[in-house]
């Protein structure tokens, strides 16, 4: 048989989906990881990416801010990762949340700062003009009119998170990681194939439905405004 085969094989094998090292429960144990990695990187990077990009006088400051959480980008997560498993963190799932959050955080921060500071001068001046406070023309203007933009880097961070949970199974955690390094250990190729099928088709799901989901949150006015 070949590898493809032995791929289809053990997925079909109802065995592999139940119990608690099962599909379904390290599916699940692979959304929470991720669901806390990207709440985590957005307590964070939102109001510091939204702070900044709303005022004028901090944009060096922003700009500067965005590039050097750009650059932290560059460490590789697993670095971050066996880093946090060497502290007093420990080993499991918590290095894991911890490192994917620093890995989320730069795009969430970004693209915040640069929606922000997108917006419009004159819609800017116009709420001024119209009496509306600093803070009224954040939450009612800027932010509304950033909000695809926002959304949209949620949405990346989400994504890139879900296919970088995986390697918590390295340091002991749990996940869909779990059945590719069993199967690295077993020398089982075929079910490396398919781990690595079912993180690649769960990362294209939460792809789908949060665009869909963005879709549908975003006001129709704001849609016709990036559609004009």
């Amino acid at each position: 048989m070949s590898y493809l085969q032995l791929a289809l094989a053990w997925l079909n094998d109802p065995l592999n989906w139940s119990g608690s090292g099962g599909i379904v429960a390290l599916t699940v144990e692979h959304l929470t990881m991720s669901v806390l990695a990207v709440a985590l990187a957005a307590v964070v990077a939102l109001p510091v990416g939204i702070g900044l990009g709303h005022s004028g006088r901090a944009a060096r400051v922003g700009t500067a801010t965005v590039m050097t959480t750009n650059v932290s980008r560059a460490l590789p997560t697993f670095a971050l990762l066996t880093i946090f498993a060497s502290t007093g963190i420990g080993f499991g799932d918590r290095p894991t949340v911890l490192a994917a959050a620093v890995f989320a955080l730069p795009v969430i921060l970004a693209t915040a700062y640069s929606g922000i500071r997108g917006v419009d001068a004159d819609v800017r001046d116009a709420a001024s003009g119209m009496g509306m406070s600093g803070l009224r023309i954040l939450v009612q203007v800027e932010i509304p009119l950033a909000g695809p933009m926002i959304a949209a880097g949620l949405r990346t961070a989400a994504v890139q998170v879900v296919a970088t949970i995986p390697l918590a199974a390295l340091v002991g955690g749990g996940g869909l990681g779990r059945i590719v390094v069993e199967g690295f250990g077993t020398q089982r190729y075929g079910q490396v194939i398919a781990g690595g099928a079912l993180v690649a088709t769960l990362c294209l799901l939460v792809e789908g439905i949060l665009a869909v989901g963005q879709r549908v949150l975003t006001p129709r006015a704001v849609r016709s405004l990036q559609a004009g």
